[in-house]
C-alpha cells in the first residue's frame, strides 16, 4: 500500500483521544500502537488485543511516527551572555 493511502489511516479529532492521532478514528492511538510494539509485542498479538485492528494500520502508525521523525529539526542552542 502506498504512503500516501497508509497515512489517511491516521485521524486527529479533539474529539477523540483528546485530538491525540488515532488509527480511523478509533479510540486507540498511534502512540498504544508504538509503545506496545517497542514493549515487544508482535503484529499478531497487537492484532488479537485489539481486532478492530488491521495490519495496514500497524504499518500506518509506523509509518505516521517515521514521518514525525523524519521531520524533526535540532537547533544548537548557544549561550549568549
Amino acid at each position: 500500500m502506498e504512503d500516501e493511502k497508509l497515512l489517511k489511516r491516521i485521524t486527529v479529532n479533539p474529539k477523540v483521544m483528546v485530538g491525540k492521532p488515532t488509527i480511523r478514528g478509533l479510540r486507540i492511538t498511534v502512540e498504544q500502537v508504538l509503545k506496545s510494539l517497542a514493549g515487544g509485542i508482535t503484529y499478531e498479538e497487537l492484532i488479537k488485543d485489539y481486532p478492530e485492528l488491521e495490519s495496514d494500520d500497524i504499518k500506518a502508525a509506523l509509518l505516521y511516527a517515521s514521518k514525525i521523525v523524519n521531520e524533526e529539526q535540532i537547533f544548537e542552542l548557544t549561550a549568549s551572555y
